[in-house]
Formats: structure tokens, sequence, C-alpha cells
């Protein structure tokens, strides 16, 4: 007689549960005494007992019929599995229920739940690039509120056009600053290019336009800091309102952020990390520094390639 072999899957902050081969995820969970949420009764209608695979999504069975279709709506990322489909078929899998009670299914269900994949995250390397407006204080000073934001509307039009030409995206607008992510498919050194190559031509348009509009108009030459880096990140969306809004994550954030900030200290209007800096083809060559960025605890060794700033900026 065949041995009805049982394997271990670890519910990760929960607890390790033995499952045999005839057990789907979702029925060995329930039987542990786990409270898998399935409100269509495993049958693959609903989703709401997705699990996030962490390690071993070889040693489960692939997607059946059922499972297929519905992904197929709702886009899942690989390593998320319907629990009531899927069975073990190797040992050393751990596993994340991702709908932990029933508060959170509007969160991952419904129309207002948006794609699956933006919804749980995507961990990418992505090259980052911070702006700001270095003496942005002083213009809120001395203009008129619509003057300052007339300024910001014409400056960010710029920009976006050598982001978006250099297949960036930018993430968020906060008052004088913008975030923008560089994200090829294939490459980080395509990546880190293409951030420095927008950056590049944004301080260009930001000289024409002292030049041509914002001295002769507003008697005012503004100037700004760059910082890029690349690292890993998590992307996906978050729902405010009515509405789902795009955020990228993570502590190569941070340093990004930070380097835009450091150009202030540094003298230099664009600042980028090694792990950029070592990406670059024909770079120019420039001395490293070691710096201690604000909330980082290592120091950091960067490269100033851009242009000292022709006045001392004001925050």
């Amino acid at each position: 007689m065949k041995e009805n072999k049982n394997y271990q899957v670890e519910f990760v902050g929960e607890k390790v549960i033995s499952i045999s081969k005839k057990q789907t995820i979702l029925d060995a969970s329930l039987a542990a005494g786990i409270p898998h949420c399935h409100v269509c009764g495993g049958n693959a209608r609903c989703s709401t007992c997705r699990v996030l695979v962490l390690e071993g999504v070889d040693c489960l069975t692939a997607p059946n019929l059922k499972e297929s279709f519905l992904n197929n709506q709702m886009h899942f990322p690989p390593n998320v599995r319907l629990a009531c489909q899927t069975h073990a078929i190797g040992g050393n899998v751990k596993l994340r229920r991702i709908i932990q009670d029933e508060t959170d299914i509007g969160l991952y269900v419904g129309s207002a739940a948006g794609d699956s994949t933006q919804q749980l995250g995507e961990e990418k390397v992505m090259a980052l690039l911070f702006f700001d407006i270095r003496n942005f204080t002083h213009i809120m000073e001395n203009h008129p509120a619509f003057d300052a934001i007339h300024i910001i509307r014409k400056l960010f039009s710029s920009f976006q056009s050598s982001i978006e030409y250099n297949k960036g995206n930018i993430v968020e607008t906060t008052g004088d600053g913008l975030y923008a992510v560089f994200n090829y498919e294939k490459g980080k050194d395509r990546n880190a290019q293409a951030a420095v190559r927008a950056a590049h031509s944004m301080l260009g348009d930001l000289e024409v336009l002292n030049e041509t509009y914002f001295i002769p108009h507003f008697e005012e030459r503004i100037e700004g800091g760059i910082g890029v880096h690349i690292g890993k990140v998590v992307s996906g969306t978050v729902r405010v309102g009515s509405e789902n809004h795009w955020v990228v994550m993570g502590y190569a954030v941070n340093i990004a952020s930070r380097l835009q900030t450091a150009t202030k200290e540094l003298n230099n209007d664009f600042i980028v990390s090694s792990e950029i800096y070592d990406l670059l083809k024909d770079s120019q060559v420039v001395k490293p520094q070691s710096i201690v960025l604000k909330g980082v605890t290592n120091p950091l060794v960067v490269y100033s390639i851009g242009k000292p700033y022709k006045q001392l900026a004001k925050t």
C-alpha cells in the first residue's frame, strides 16, 4: 500500500502544520486551527484564501484550471497562490496568509481593490531620483502664492518631459520637490544610465528656464539639487479615497532622498551613490567622497558630478 507522505508547511508568524498530498493548503490550515479566510468555501471563486509564498514555490503543485482562470482575471504574481487549490509536493514551504480577517477583504477583493500584483507589491531594483529646489522659501517670501505655484508648474512640466523621455516615472511631487524612478525590465545598468541622463537634462532645462523665463519675468534664479541612487525597493498601490496611488518604498529610497539633501552640504547640484557611478559608461572622472547621511548608520561613498551652486541656497 502506497504511503501517504506528509510535509511541513510553515505559516510565518503563526505555526508549522503537517499536510498530506491529498490535502489542500486550505484544508490543512483549517484542520490545524488556523482561521484561514475562505468566503466561497474553497471553490476558487473569491480569492480570499490566497497566500504569499515566501519559500518553496517549487514544492507546490502547479496552478490547476480553476486557479489559472482566476489568476487570468486578477493577475497574481507567481508567488501568490490559492490555498484552496494548492497541494504540497515537497518540504521547506514558508508562506503567509494575505487576508488575516474579514476586515482585510475589501483591501484585496472587489472593484475597489485594483490589480492583485500592485496590491501586494513587487520587489524590484530601480534607480531613484530626488529633486528639490534649494531656495524655495525665499521665493515664497518674496512672491505671491500664485507666482510660486506657477514657477513650480513651469519647472515640473519641463522636468516631466525629461524624465519620461528617459523612460522614468514621477512617483510623487511634494511642494518644491519631486521623486522619480527608472525601471527597465532588463539591466540595472540601463536604469542607472537613464536616471543620470534625465538628471543632466533636468539641470539643463533649469538653466535654460532661468535665462529665458525665471530671471526675465520674476527676477529669480532657481537652483535645485538632485540625488540619484539604485537599489531594491517594493512598489505597489495604496487606495486613498476612490483612487489608487502608486508608491515605491524601501531603504534605497531613503538613501536617494538623503543624497539630494547632501547636495547643499557638498555644494554640488548633482550627487550620485557609488552604486550608480559604477554602472555608468564613459562617466566623468571625479574623486569619491565619504559622507555620513542623516538616518544612515554607515558612511556612504558618493560622487559629485554636477556643478557648484551659483549662490548660497536658502532652504
